[in-house]
C-alpha cells in the first residue's frame, strides 16, 4: 500500500522458557535456542527428537541479538555449510547458559540430591541406624564438597563416602543387602567360590536338591551376583532380596 509502513520482522528471540547453548570454535561464539530441560534429556538420552529441544532450528552468533550465523562462518569454523551437523556438534560439546541464580538453585538441589543418596546408602555403624539427609548434608558442609553438575549424583555420593570416611567427620558405612541366592545343587557346588568373593558375609546355607545361601553383600554387587546366577544356571536360580540389613560386617557371625 502506498505511503504504508514496511513491515520490518524483528528478529530477536523472544521466546520463553529459552536456554542457550554456546560452543566456541575457530575464535567464534555460537549459539543455539533450546527449550530448558530438553538439553539435559537430549544429551542423556531421554530425549531423541531434536525438534523438541530445540526453539528454532538455526545457528546464531548470539541468540538474545539474533543474529543468524552466515553460511562462509558456519563453513570456516566447522568445515561444513549442513546447519544439522554444526546444530548437533553444538548441542553435544557446548555448555548450556545459566543464570547465577539458575545455577545456585541446580547447586542446591543437587548437593541435597547427594545427601539423600548418602543417606539411603549408608548407616551409622556405631548405632546400626541411618542419617538423615540434614545430618548429611552437615557432614558434606564440614568437608567442603563441591558439588560437580557434570557428574552423576551417585557417582558423587561415592566420593562423599570416602570422605567422610577418611576425614572421621561422623562414624559411616554402606548398608548392608541381605539376599537369598537359590540354585540347582549342581549349580550351587559349582558357583560357591564365585559367590563368595561377591558376598559380605555368608549368613546361612542349606544344601538339599537346592543350593540356598543367605548371605549380606553391598547393594553394589546386586546386578554381578543376579548377572552369575542367571547365567551360569540358565535362569533355574534366582537371587531375591530380603532387606537391607543395618548390621555391618563385624556383628555378622
Amino acid at each position: 500500500m502506498a505511503g504504508g509502513k514496511i513491515f520490518q520482522p524483528n528478529t530477536k528471540i523472544r521466546f520463553t522458557n529459552v536456554s542457550v547453548v554456546r560452543l566456541r570454535k575457530g575464535g567464534k561464539r555460537f549459539e543455539i535456542a533450546c527449550y530448558k530441560n530438553k538439553v539435559t534429556e537430549w544429551r542423556t538420552g531421554v530425549e531423541k527428537d531434536i525438534d523438541e529441544v530445540l526453539q528454532i532450528h538455526q545457528v546464531y552468533m548470539n541468540v538474545s541479538k539474533g543474529q543468524v550465523a552466515k553460511t562462509d562462518v558456519l563453513k570456516q569454523c566447522f568445515d561444513t555449510e549442513d546447519v544439522d551437523k554444526v546444530i548437533l556438534e553444538i548441542l553435544k560439546h557446548g555448555e548450556q547458559q545459566v543464570s547465577d541464580k539458575e545455577r545456585h538453585h541446580q547447586l542446591d538441589n543437587m548437593f541435597r540430591d547427594i545427601a539423600t543418596v548418602v543417606m539411603e546408602m549408608c548407616i551409622n555403624p556405631e548405632t546400626r541406624q541411618q542419617y538423615t539427609v540434614t545430618m548429611v548434608e552437615k557432614a558434606m558442609t564440614e568437608v567442603h564438597y563441591s558439588v560437580n553438575t557434570k557428574r552423576g549424583t551417585k557417582q558423587q555420593a561415592l566420593d562423599v563416602i570416602r570422605q567422610l570416611q577418611e576425614r572421621g567427620t561422623i562414624p559411616i558405612a554402606r548398608a548392608q543387602m541381605r539376599v537369598r541366592v537359590v540354585m540347582p545343587a549342581k549349580d550351587g557346588k559349582r558357583l560357591k567360590k564365585d559367590i563368595t568373593e561377591l558376598i559380605s558375609a555368608m549368613e546361612d546355607e542349606d544344601h538339599g536338591e537346592m543350593y540356598e545361601y543367605v548371605c549380606l553383600i553391598d547393594p553394589g554387587k546386586y546386578r554381578a551376583i543376579t548377572e552369575l546366577v542367571g547365567k551360569e544356571t540358565r535362569g533355574a536360580g534366582e537371587v531375591v532380596v530380603l532387606s537391607l540389613d543395618t548390621k555391618n560386617d563385624d556383628n555378622v557371625s
